[in-house]
């Protein structure tokens, strides 16, 4: 299921969204202050390429200041439009896995600093 659901999601915007991703992290880490955000886009576009079979794992203490600042200013516009599209995926049957992926990236998209991709 893992091969299949990764090949769907890669077909069908996964490889468009790490390339925005890519692309957004490479624009933020030209300047010295975004380079903490870069990074973040980066793992987003890691993640967001082959979700199936991945797992996300907090440590908000590892970089707590910077996570509540995420959280203020990015994250929670994110997770919020992350768990609309989830919703929308798990009104079908077909979609609930699709759906799950979506709720994956909002535990990312509310605090990525210290986030370990698995």
């Amino acid at each position: 299921m893992k091969l299949l659901g990764n090949i769907i999601w890669f077909v069908f915007g996964g490889l468009i969204a790490a390339l925005l991703w890519f692309l957004l992290g490479i624009l933020l880490s030209i300047t010295i202050i975004g380079i903490p955000l870069g990074l973040q886009c980066f793992k987003f576009a890691n993640l967001v390429i082959f979700p199936f079979g991945r797992d996300v794992t907090i440590n908000f203490e590892k970089h707590p200041i910077a996570n509540i600042l995420w959280v203020i200013f990015v994250g929670w516009e994110m997770a919020l439009s992350y768990i609309g599209i989830g919703v929308f995926f798990c009104i079908t049957i077909i979609g609930i896995p699709f759906g799950l992926q979506w709720f994956k990236l909002t535990t990312l998209a509310l605090f990525p600093f210290g986030a370990k991709i698995e």
